[in-house]
């Protein structure tokens, strides 16, 4: 055997090696994201059920999630900056007491009805999960593989969208490049988690719609019109919640800006429709695609849904902004679908995709997001959308950790 075959024999076993690895990471990750998923909606239910029981109770939650972060969290409470750090070598490992921390805390700041999402959460754990291993197997070359497949995994646990979830873990860390070396692993961890988190019990959220859109040159001036929008909605989403963190940071004591930042967000909360804006927002995105012109939704749900996201986030409530990201894109495309003369589901599909895509400074994964939750008929439609939002966010991004290349 001559050294060029066997250096390609060795290529191909270190891709199989990585590839093997990544389906009991994903079956792994995919359980636990199913307990969490699961508990995290019936906690939701229950806060709809009891705003007045429950949201005035915000501020008291809140200062037990920053207790127990401060008391067992030692840096774990950098969340996403951590698990990024990581990815870019600037810290060693993440601790395994971040998984239980992030899930307690986010499940607190649901049932008061913190505003924030959820996938924070299942790719902070599947990163934690997976790196472990990785530190355990000291498979040579791996790099980041292990922590990237676990980003793959815990976004597809949760959203079950293994496509968007795998190229998301490739591009997050790096935006404008790709970390290939970790494909085979998180290919295989991403549908591994998508199908354990299915088979027990976490459905997958998916409306697929009706209308598909030519491509004319009509059309995609209107597409390009919707994208710039929703790419500036994006990309000032990222800026706001750097400024607003930056600000709260100015109150020292984190039990002290969360128990105040708390007492107001009840407030605010409760007089706003009782609770309308708690939570994930996953009420908006189902009355912008419930298929009835968007009769449900207000011009103005979108920017209370960004501010009071931001806000919550910048106090130090955990969660994610993912989920809000979906909500806020969705009503302000059911506002925009009559100014651009498009059908309401259809721009309420793309700011969907689309502001999520620009908030984190991504463009493969909010594509595929829109072909799997919504139907790859209108694929097209989303590049375009998604492209131009991606262009125009001024490169800002949710994730402070983010490098640009």
């Amino acid at each position: 055997m001559n050294e060029r075959t066997t250096r390609a024999a060795s290529e191909y076993q270190a891709i199989a090696v990585l590839a093997i690895c990544g389906i009991p990471i994903g079956i792994a990750v995919g359980a636990i994201c199913a307990l969490f998923g699961r508990v995290l909606l019936a906690i939701t239910d229950f806060r709809d059920t009891h705003p007045w029981q429950l949201i005035p109770f915000l501020a008291l939650a809140g200062i037990v999630i920053a207790w127990a972060y401060r008391r067992f969290g030692k840096n774990t409470g950098r969340g996403m900056g951590l698990v990024f750090d990581v990815g870019h070598g600037a810290e060693p490992e993440i601790p395994l007491r971040l998984v239980p921390l992030i899930m307690g805390g986010t499940w607190l700041t649901h049932l008061f009805g913190g505003s924030a999402g959820r996938e924070g959460v299942a790719v902070q754990i599947g990163a934690t999960l997976s790196h472990w291993v990785g530190r355990k197997l000291s498979i040579r070359d791996a790099g980041n593989a292990f922590l990237v497949c676990g980003m793959a995994a815990g976004f597809a646990g949760l959203f079950r969208t293994p496509l968007a979830a795998c190229v998301f873990a490739l591009e997050v860390l790096v935006a404008g490049r790709l970390e290939y070396r970790a494909l085979a692993c998180s290919l295989t961890a991403s549908f591994a988690a998508s199908m354990t988190s299915g088979a027990l019990g976490l459905e997958k959220f998916e409306v697929p719609i009706a209308d598909v859109l030519a491509i004319t040159p009509t059309s995609l001036a209107q597409l390009a019109v919707a994208g710039v929008i929703f790419g500036l909605v994006g990309g000032a989403f990222a800026w706001c919640l750097a400024a607003a963190k930056r600000q709260a940071s100015r109150i020292e004591n984190p039990l002290v800006r969360i128990a105040i930042i708390g007492v107001m967000l009840s407030i605010v909360l409760l007089a706003l429709w009782q609770g309308r804006y708690a939570g994930l927002g996953t009420s908006l995105i189902s009355a912008a695609l419930a298929g009835d012109g968007g009769a449900g939704i207000f011009v103005w749900d979108w920017a209370c849904k960004f501010a009071l996201t931001v806000v919550t986030l910048a106090a130090g409530f955990q969660g994610g902004e993912v989920t809000p990201l979906f909500s806020i894109g969705a009503s302000l495309g059911v506002a925009l679908a009559g100014v651009l003369g498009l059908p309401v589901e259809l721009v309420a599909a793309l700011g969907y995709a689309a502001v999520f895509g620009s908030a984190t400074n991504t463009l493969l994964a909010p594509i595929l997001i829109g072909g799997e939750v919504f139907g790859f008929a209108n694929l097209p439609a989303f590049f375009v959308v998604c492209a131009v939002g991606y262009l125009v966010n001024g490169n800002r991004s949710i994730y402070a950790g983010q490098k640009c290349v």
